[in-house]
């Protein structure tokens, strides 16, 4: 499966980037940052200055320490939370447990979800996955995702022929989680939208 060291040769770099684009409303401080990516204390201040010049990432005094945050304003931001989205956590899970899962033709996440902003509405789905899908399997990865987060995952999944037909019926359900934002973990955007 392909990931961030396909692309950035710094083992630091990737850390601080997955670490920061996992929970972008997160504010980190450096010895924190440090902590949570167990590298040395000079190379990660060093990726952070490189991320503050080139402006993904912010900086903000508060008291005595020097507190990061992800720029929404980066012009590969949304680039950067898909890789991470698909490279980590439960998106990583889901991709090398393709097989176990079984015939999946796409997978989504929510915006929100990816971003870990609450759902609006207890109907909206985090999760979206069409195919053939088998359920305990899918079930028990979601259920680790769950205690890990310390929150339930809404997913919803459907098989290939009930997405065409809700579709072809401009089913509300289906149109509200295809007009939000989006993160693609499997298969293409464009042929689960049109």
């Amino acid at each position: 499966m392909a990931d961030l060291n396909d692309i950035i040769t710094s083992r630091v770099r990737i850390k601080v980037l997955e670490l920061f684009f996992s929970n972008v409303k997160e504010m980190y401080h450096v010895r924190g940052i440090v902590r949570a990516v167990k590298e040395e204390i000079n190379s990660v201040r060093r990726e952070l200055k490189r991320f503050e010049k080139a402006g993904v990432l912010k900086s903000e005094e508060r008291g005595n320490r020097l507190y990061y945050s992800v720029r929404s304003d980066y012009e590969y931001f949304g680039d950067l939370i898909s890789i991470v989205a698909k490279s980590t956590g439960l998106g990583k899970e889901i991709n090398e447990n393709l097989k176990k899962i079984g015939k999946v033709s796409f997978i989504m996440f929510s915006g929100r979800f990816v971003r870990r902003r609450s759902r609006k509405k207890d109907d909206d789905v985090d999760i979206l996955i069409v195919g053939d899908v088998v359920l305990p399997e899918l079930a028990a990865i979601i259920r680790k995702e769950e205690s890990k987060r310390g929150k339930e995952i809404n997913y919803t999944v459907m098989s290939r022929d009930e997405l065409l037909f809700r579709k072809k019926r401009r089913d509300p359900f289906l149109q509200s989680v295809l007009s939000g934002s989006r993160v693609m973990i499997f298969g293409d955007e464009e042929d689960l939208v049109s």
